[in-house]
């Protein structure tokens, strides 16, 4: 379809006024779409929290199978957001979509309690991520559709501060949960499919996306035709956000940079609370910050944060420096993911918006996917350290392409 919908949010020029009256701006959409995504959270980090422990002294896990499974699964749900993406668009529904994605996400929770071997939690963790490939694009894309771009980075921003709150909640019930019973993983799992259905049933009820425009054509969004009106500014959004990814590995090897370091077993979570309180206090105002100030500044900002974290990750695994590291991390993501988001749809045509999330992720799933297997190969061989010296590497990699592009 070659039409906006006709009652999607309009694309407002006026100039951005206080971040309180960015807020009144914000659609009641965007809100209840971020407490779904708070809900979902809470469901999967209870589990994903604790999986890399429960695979290593549960199932019996190699590090290397952990970065498989984290990198495969992870891949999985990108790559499947190019095929969700494209069919929101040429459906002109993002809604169904997201639905489904989080309904098998929440399906996918009690695999995980009833695992006894890594092939169970890789059928898990491969559904759960296929439902999160599946709702993603259209999610993003419906955001777009409903927010004015005078706050589109605002509502990106909120979105995924409430996110982000799910993302530390869930690891404090983990660990609250793992003292009250004595480290019963499966318990814990269990628990993690409540707040997953109240998340479907949250976006069923609160969430209307705009009509499409009566009359408008299915156009075919992955055709030749098509993606040549994906830009230039966009495919180097592409770039620059599969480059970010093979710097910034999977999270699991942030908690496992804890374990190593003596951090006892129930309280490993503590690690993903401390980076996604920094995550969540930074994601909106920064967001709102992007709609006002040069997308290339904050996206030099973001790369430093995560080679500043990295770097202090490989210095040594002691409480105060691995806490250190994993706050730099959270900063890191609080600058980039919603930037990335809205310079996304800021550079693609609105009927393309769900392809075009496909797309940016397809790219950054391949590369998160060699970045999780060689995160663990060098663990394995080489140790913790080089796994972050590697990433920091990768960074910087990064930050002297997009330097070259400013400098171009």
């Amino acid at each position: 379809m070659n039409a906006k919908p006709s009652s999607s949010a309009p694309e407002s020029s006026a100039a951005p006024a206080s971040a309180r009256t960015a807020r009144a701006q914000i659609p009641r959409g965007i809100w209840v779409l971020g407490f779904v995504s708070l809900l979902m959270d809470v469901s999967s980090e209870l589990i994903h929290s604790l999986l890399p422990v429960f695979m290593v002294t549960v199932v019996g896990a190699s590090v290397l199978t952990i970065g498989l499974i984290e990198g495969a699964a992870e891949a999985t749900a990108l790559i499947v957001k190019v095929f969700s993406g494209a069919l929101s668009d040429w459906w002109g529904r993002r809604k169904p979509l997201a639905v489904f994605g989080y309904g098998l996400g929440a399906l996918s929770k009690p695999l995980f309690a009833i695992a006894t071997g890594a092939t169970t939690v890789f059928a898990a963790r491969f559904i759960d991520r296929i439902g999160k490939g599946i709702r993603g694009a259209p999610r993003d894309a419906l955001i777009a559709d409903l927010t004015p771009s005078a706050v589109r980075g605002a509502a990106f921003g909120l979105r995924q501060s409430l996110d982000t709150v799910g993302a530390f909640v869930g690891p404090l019930l983990a660990i609250g949960l793992m003292i009250l019973w004595a480290n019963d993983f499966r318990a814990v799992f269990w628990v993690a499919a409540i707040p997953g259905f109240l998340a479907v049933a949250l976006l069923v009820a609160g969430v209307r996306e705009p009509a499409r425009a009566a009359g408008a054509p299915r156009v075919n969004p992955v055709s030749v035709t098509s993606l040549r009106r994906l830009s230039r500014p966009y495919w180097w959004v592409v770039g620059i956000g599969a480059a970010f990814t093979l710097a910034r590995f999977s999270e699991a090897f942030l908690i496992l940079r804890a374990l190593e370091g003596g951090v006892p077993i129930a309280l490993t979570p503590l690690v993903l609370i401390a980076m996604n309180v920094v995550y969540a206090l930074s994601a909106y105002p920064l967001g709102w910050l992007s709609d006002r100030v040069s997308h290339a500044r904050l996206l030099v900002l973001g790369i430093a944060l995560l080679i500043a974290s990295n770097l202090v990750l490989a210095s040594g695994n002691d409480w105060v420096t691995v806490w250190l590291g994993v706050s730099l991390w959270g900063l890191h993501m609080g600058a980039t993911q919603g930037l990335l988001a809205t310079m996304v749809a800021n550079t693609a045509p609105a009927d393309l918006r769900g392809t075009a999330y496909g797309f940016f992720n397809l790219l950054s799933g391949i590369a998160l996917l060699f970045a999780s297997v060689i995160a663990g190969l060098l663990w394995d061989q080489l140790g913790a350290e080089f796994t972050f010296l590697a990433g920091a590497g990768f960074a910087v990699l990064a930050l002297a392409g997009l330097m070259a592009r400013g400098r171009g």
